[in-house]
């Protein structure tokens, strides 16, 4: 069986350590199941991220959907921020490192703003409860000092979308998500 992580920081943040198997062949890993989470829903969208060294993605959040990651190869950093009014953990920041060469699944549950920043070359591997939804496409500044996150990296490559995030004091109230809200 998988050994099943909540987070201490933030509520309805999973990380996984999933068995390994292997011999003289190679090895095989079951990444993801449904069961393995509280807050699973049916994961019905897999994407696929490669990013240069010094990238940084994020932050990004949905109201709506919930992520599932798996890093294949590298090693990020990631930083997850609640944003979700009523959240008993509203406010905290997160900053763990995936790294390609250990097996690890990380949950993140809509209107937990979520990011990375490439250590080195990465391929993340990731599974989504809903289909591309512009409007469900938002996003806070990764630099915020509200958030406080130490990314890892000094000159940071960011696209312009990134660039553009508002801090979280400017997030207008309708875009603000709410905890325990199922949708």
């Amino acid at each position: 069986m998988p050994t099943i992580v909540p987070s201490e920081v933030i509520a309805d943040v999973v990380v996984i350590e999933p068995d390994v198997h292997g011999d003289e062949r190679g090895r095989f890993v079951e990444t993801y199941r449904r069961s393995w989470f509280g807050l699973g829903r049916e994961m019905i969208q897999a994407n696929r991220s490669e990013k240069q060294a010094g990238a940084v993605v994020g932050l990004h959040y949905h109201l709506h959907q919930a992520d599932y990651w798996f890093l294949l190869r590298g090693r990020a950093r990631v930083v997850l921020h609640d944003l979700r009014v009523g959240s008993p953990t509203d406010g905290a920041t997160q900053v763990l490192e995936l790294d390609g060469a250990v097996d690890r699944g990380l949950f993140i549950p809509p209107g937990v703003a979520h990011g990375f920043s490439s250590l080195t070359d990465v391929l993340l591997w990731y599974l989504v409860d809903g289909y591309y939804n512009p409007a469900d496409e938002l996003g806070v500044a990764w630099d915020d000092p509200e958030i406080g996150a130490d990314w890892g990296i000094s000159d940071p490559v960011l696209s312009d979308r990134d660039r553009a995030n508002p801090p979280r004091s400017a997030i207008e109230s309708a875009l603000r998500p709410r905890f325990g809200l199922r949708t």
